[in-house]
């Protein structure tokens, strides 16, 4: 928990609403000299089919997505941390090559060779970037699937790696989160989009309680990402957001908690200026330090990034 005494009182509020975050992007700017982005995706539809781009409501990311792309839309970011899509074995050495300062990319943890697989990508182009692993858990039809003894044993096998494991999973996987988290200490657990907590209709609850049951682990860490596309796409406020970031605040706190975009799903709700300012909205009545923690410094360290340009 963030202790009263430890919080300053902004100057002002944002205005809520995706259309009136113009001032709070300048008011909110100041004081924070630095930003690495924990989270975002690249693609490129010539080489490869993201098949999770379906229906009319999806059709705006159904293009190409570049590094470029990314670097006109963030243009203060200083390092940032591009996270796989599919869970195919050529799309991680794709971004390995990419120039980004970190990398969550994918194998299959079942695999029996999980660690050599590992140890190939660490050998490939820009394999130093390689921070973590990422499978989608949000799709496996079994919710047990992260206590499973083959995939537990690939989780111990990132650890070994030293690497951190990305969760993406939904609310109501919270608890095999939790259990898996448990059973594997030694490996760090970084929560994508806060477990993708029913904003749209204003719940909180069993969302909160579980969140809490997860942070209560100390290796465990969460990014303040995604929540404008849990919301309502068209009409969100960040006064829909604040109850869930102010319950992972006080549950994570600063240091294993960190900023990620979510670019260019979060185009869908919102464009890149507008979620950072939402975010910085919904930290600004912390200390200068701890907003620091969450909009860089919990990245830096979770992720072990070097940080330098976002690549061209």
């Amino acid at each position: 928990m963030i202790p009263r005494a430890h919080r300053e009182v902004p100057e002002a509020f944002c205005a809520p609403g995706p259309a009136a975050l113009g001032a709070c992007r300048r008011r909110a700017s100041r004081g924070l000299a630095a930003v690495i982005d924990a989270h975002h995706h690249v693609w490129d539809l010539r080489v490869r089919d993201q098949d999770w781009i379906t229906g009319p409501s999806l059709a705006p990311l159904r293009r190409n997505f570049s590094a470029a792309d990314y670097r006109a839309a963030a243009p203060g970011v200083i390092a940032s941390v591009v996270v796989q899509t599919v869970t195919v074995p050529e799309e991680t050495p794709e971004l390995l090559a990419q120039g980004f300062a970190g990398v969550v990319g994918w194998t299959d943890l079942t695999a029996p060779d999980v660690a050599d697989q590992i140890a190939r990508l660490r050998g490939l182009p820009g394999g130093g970037a390689l921070a973590g692993i990422r499978h989608q858990v949000q799709s496996e039809p079994d919710p047990g699937w992260l206590t499973r003894p083959d995939v537990l044993r690939g989780l111990a096998a990132v650890a070994d790696a030293s690497l951190v494991y990305d969760l993406v999973i939904t609310a109501g996987q919270l608890a095999a989160a939790a259990a898996a988290a448990a059973a594997v200490p030694q490996l760090r657990f970084v929560l994508d989009h806060l477990g993708k907590p029913p904003i749209v209709v204003g719940q909180v609850s069993p969302w909160a309680a579980d969140l809490r049951r997860l942070a209560a682990l100390p290796n465990t860490s969460a990014k303040l990402s995604g929540l404008v596309t849990e919301a309502d796409w068209r009409h969100w406020q960040v006064a829909d957001l604040r109850p869930y970031a102010d319950t992972a605040l006080d549950a994570f706190g600063p240091d294993r908690l960190m900023f990620g975009s979510d670019w260019p799903v979060c185009t869908l709700a919102a464009g890149y200026d507008d979620v950072l300012a939402a975010a910085r909205d919904l930290t600004a009545a912390l200390s200068p330090a701890e907003r620091e923690a969450i909009f860089s410094g919990t990245a830096q360290r979770i992720y072990g990034l070097r940080t330098g340009p976002v690549p061209p």
